[in-house]
């Protein structure tokens, strides 16, 4: 699968003095060679995106529709070549690879639909007061400016594709960053945007070093910025730039909450089999993947076991295996951080039931309990294949416990109570409550995003859209109402 592959400049294709490999962190072999773009093309594509960005703006709806709907026609046509592409580049277990494909699909596909229907305006009689006799308001929305898209490694094409499609649908430019790690799935895009009739420059695809990102941030042609990744370098950004709109979508520490009333074998069964499926998908590498088990001491004991056998049954190897469900981690250096929290864990006191041990990139599906509170893997995002369990004694205190953390992205809670739920939703200080499931439930046109350190804004296709434009007012005067 080894290529060199060029960069998008402004619409074209286009290549750099220099060049960085991409590996596979399964087996260390190189996937594809990448083009860096110099100083004075980053600056070209720049250039460009603001340049363009009050003819993209007036672009009719259906000529950026209708380019979504063909990015969106054609990753269906490409879903096997680029569900391996993945794979190869970021470790995913080949399924989820194809899940992720068919997820980008529907983002495009929301957004073209939404690029339809979003700026329809609203009017608004003025005249309720008598200086507003024979006025009339007109609400629309506006771009704010060309967007720096910046995306992370763990979903290289669909999160890539949640920058780019809403800004495409809003008639902003983009200049997307993907990951340095994963950028051939962001690379993919532009060869399908480059199939549409979409104005030269109003995006590019930009395979630049992270230390390079600094510039880019602080460029006052880029009014917004779209950030998906850690803490640190997502809050590092905004307070870099504050009089910038910024959107973050940053970390977490998923809690997957089981309540009393859920109580059956069957209801046992499937929580356990949930939860383990999403405490280990994508390698933990998900802010929504299960980091914390919180159940009532009426299920616990049934629970546990059942959680423990169902991590166990996950099968892990090769990603390329349709039977995998676990592939590496994204570099080995990332398996030996999950490691080293695991271990200080365990000779801080936690019990450890299953897993515990690395090889290279690739680390055991772990369950922990008993894990002191002041342990770096209780307090921070694992981004790893690890999961705690602890006993709580009722609603109370498991909501509690769920909001006992810096982070507040998304949470599960299995009940079968409506009023519980209600009560979970008014509660439980996170960005999103997923009542009868796990935390990492996102559907792509919902409203996405966290409380506290989990971010600002929110992303889905029309919300990001919302991010990206503002409302301007047009006062019409001496008509008759």
């Amino acid at each position: 699968m080894s290529s060199t592959h060029a960069f998008w400049l402004a619409g074209r294709q286009a290549a750099g003095e220099a060049s960085f490999d991409v590996t596979s962190p399964w087996d260390g072999r190189t996937v594809g060679t990448v083009s860096v773009p110099s100083d004075a093309q980053v600056e070209e594509a720049v250039a460009a995106a603001y340049a363009v960005r009050d003819e993209f703006a007036a672009t009719p709806a259906h000529v950026r529709a209708a380019a979504l709907d063909h990015v969106s026609r054609r990753l269906v046509e490409r879903t096997e070549e680029i569900a391996r592409l993945i794979s190869a580049e970021n470790g995913k277990p080949i399924k989820w690879a194809r899940g992720e494909v068919g997820r980008a699909v529907s983002v495009f596909r929301f957004a073209a639909e939404e690029a339809r229907r979003f700026n329809g305006g609203e009017a608004q009689r003025l005249d309720t007061d008598a200086g507003g006799q024979g006025r009339l308001a007109l609400t629309r929305r506006f771009p704010k400016g060309v967007v720096l898209g910046i995306a992370p490694f763990n979903f290289p094409l669909n999160l890539c594709a949640h920058k780019v499609a809403p800004a495409i649908a809003a008639g902003a430019p983009i200049i997307l960053k993907p990951a340095p790690a994963t950028p051939l799935s962001g690379l993919v895009l532009g060869e399908l945007l480059a199939e549409t009739e979409l104005p030269a420059g109003s995006w590019s695809i930009l395979p630049v070093p992270n230390d390079r990102m600094p510039a880019l941030v602080q460029d006052e042609r880029l009014p917004v910025i779209s950030f998906t990744g850690s803490e640190k370098v997502g809050y590092a950004i905004m307070d870099s730039v504050p009089r910038k709109h910024c959107t973050l979508e940053l970390g977490g520490n998923g809690a997957a909450v089981v309540l009393a009333d859920w109580a059956s074998d069957e209801d046992l069964d499937r929580a356990a089999n949930r939860i383990a499926t999403f405490s280990n998908y994508q390698g933990g590498q998900s802010c929504i993947s299960v980091q914390r088990v919180i159940a009532d001491a009426a299920v616990y004991d049934r629970l546990l076991p059942r959680i423990v056998a169902a991590v166990e049954a996950q099968v892990t190897g090769d990603p390329n295996d349709d039977a995998t469900d676990v592939g590496p981690l994204v570099s080995e250096d990332a398996a030996r951080r999950v490691e080293a929290w695991v271990d200080e864990a365990v000779a801080a006191g936690a019990k450890l039931l299953t897993g515990g041990q690395r090889d290279g990139a690739s680390y055991a599906p772990t369950v922990l309990t008993d894990l002191p509170a002041d342990t770096t893997l209780a307090c921070e995002e694992v981004f790893g294949p690890v999961l705690s369990v602890q006993k709580v004694d009722g609603e109370a205190e498991a909501f509690a416990a769920v909001n006992d953390s810096k982070y507040g992205l998304q949470a599960g809670v299995f009940t079968h109570d409506l009023q519980t739920a209600f009560r979970a939703h008014r509660a439980l200080e996170v960005g999103g409550v997923v009542v009868g499931d796990v935390p990492s439930y996102r559907a792509d046109q919902m409203p996405y995003g966290g409380a506290k350190q989990s971010g600002v804004g929110r992303e889905g296709v029309r919300f990001a859209m919302e991010d990206y434009t503002y409302e301007r007012v047009l006062v019409l005067t001496g008509l008759a109402l």
